[in-house]
């Protein structure tokens, strides 16, 4: 089942959009599965999760952290991961910063816009993302790529769009101020209920979980 969906969301991708598979809960078991498949880039939110997965997969895919990452878990977070999808403070930006100095890193970063206002929510909010952008863009060891967000969750997709609009306007706004260390490169929208309504705003990565998994039993060891 999962080389199937695999097979049949990468067809349907445009040219240029990345795939993330959100491999929340998921058995390391299952995440070499989806790169066998043709996935070539693995998201996680836990590091304990990532750890046990990468130990498995090692460097056969990309490592995308995609889960609110927590000050302590930078310094292990910043040897497995690739990229960083969700900072929305100066605080943990810096301290990635500071970590990734110490082993020679640069490691990319979106800022998670928290689109939808939600006070339940991480991410930053829109109005106040270009004070943090500004800030970020003054660190060595962390390159700013680009934007991410997940927005409300709906029952009807098609009720997300504002949010992807908005987040959109906000990537093509910080693009123009052609800030130092900063390199405007990607928009990270939509999960699997609405990643297509996404694509059609300009996410040009995705994040799909269930759609290749199958739904979760959310049981974690």
């Amino acid at each position: 089942m999962i080389k199937q969906s695999v097979t049949q969301i990468l067809s349907e991708l445009p040219d240029g959009v990345e795939l993330v598979a959100a491999a929340k809960t998921r058995k390391p078991e299952e995440v070499l599965e989806v790169i066998e498949a043709g996935v070539k880039i693995i998201g996680e939110n836990y590091i304990q999760e990532a750890e046990s997965a990468y130990a498995v997969v090692g460097n056969r895919a990309k490592w995308h952290f995609i889960g609110h990452l927590q000050r302590n878990k930078v310094k292990k977070a910043v040897k497995i991961f690739d990229m960083i999808e969700t900072v929305d403070s100066i605080e943990i930006a810096q301290e990635i910063d500071k970590r990734c100095a110490q082993i020679g890193k640069v490691m990319p970063i979106l800022i998670e816009i928290n689109s939808g206002r939600e006070k339940q929510k991480t991410g930053v909010y829109p109005e106040n993302a270009e004070p943090l952008i500004k800030d970020i863009s003054a660190l060595q060891n962390t390159r700013l790529m680009g934007l991410m967000t997940m927005g409300p969750r709906f029952g009807n997709p098609e009720d997300s769009r504002p949010y992807f609009v908005e987040t959109r306007k906000l990537f093509e706004g910080i693009k123009e101020l052609n800030l130092p260390n900063i390199e405007m490169r990607y928009l990270s929208m939509g999960m699997t209920n609405a990643y297509k309504i996404a694509l059609g705003e300009g996410a040009n990565i995705v994040r799909i979980g269930s759609k290749i998994f199958g739904e979760r039993a959310y049981e974690r060891s």
